[in-house]
């Protein structure tokens, strides 16, 4: 079947492109989500008189891509979870994982825009990316730690600060 595309598509084409793609995923995917029409000369018609339209849309998406792409340089996530004393996690690090963390430093991505090459099964530092837009691609840093190993490092810092605290107390009381 046909289609016009509406929108670029990293796999199909660009915005306008004529492409042939299975009947099944045009009337099930693209065609109701809007990423592109059946290719007749009416559709043909209404598509030239909306390229324009289309085109600066692309272009604002573009730019927005750009720009989050400039914010996101260099960003690291740290994601804890429950290991064995080997380093192996009990389960997995999923993309929504991730999408959590980065939501939670302050970027907005959805888990489908995360392109993991393999699953995250062990702690360690891992390289990923995010495709923020059809060519706009950023990696990120994943750091994966034991969750033991965060409670481990919190006690010993509070430890720290105690064993700080009462030498303070006893210099104090020497003097």
């Amino acid at each position: 079947m046909q289609v016009i595309l509406l929108e670029k598509n990293e796999k199909l084409g660009n915005l306008g492109d004529i492409v042939n793609v299975k009947s099944g995923y045009a009337r099930n995917y693209l065609i109701p989500q809007g990423k592109a029409k059946p290719a007749n000369k009416a559709n043909m018609a209404i598509f030239e008189t909306l390229r324009a339209e289309l085109e600066a849309k692309e272009a604002t998406a573009l730019s927005d891509a750009q720009t989050k792409e400039a914010a996101m340089k260099d960003v690291v996530c740290t994601i804890s979870a429950n290991a064995s004393e080997e380093g192996k996690l009990y389960g997995s690090v999923s993309p929504s994982d991730i999408a959590e963390n980065l939501l939670e430093q302050g970027f907005e991505v959805e888990k489908r825009d995360i392109n993991m090459p393999e699953a995250i099964r062990n702690t360690g530092e891992y390289e990923i990316t995010v495709s923020l837009y059809a060519e706009v691609m950023i990696p990120v840093k994943i750091i994966v730690i034991a969750a033991n190993e965060t409670e481990t490092e919190t006690e010993k810092e509070t430890e720290t600060e105690t064993e700080t605290e009462t030498e303070t107390e006893t210099e104090t009381e020497t003097e």
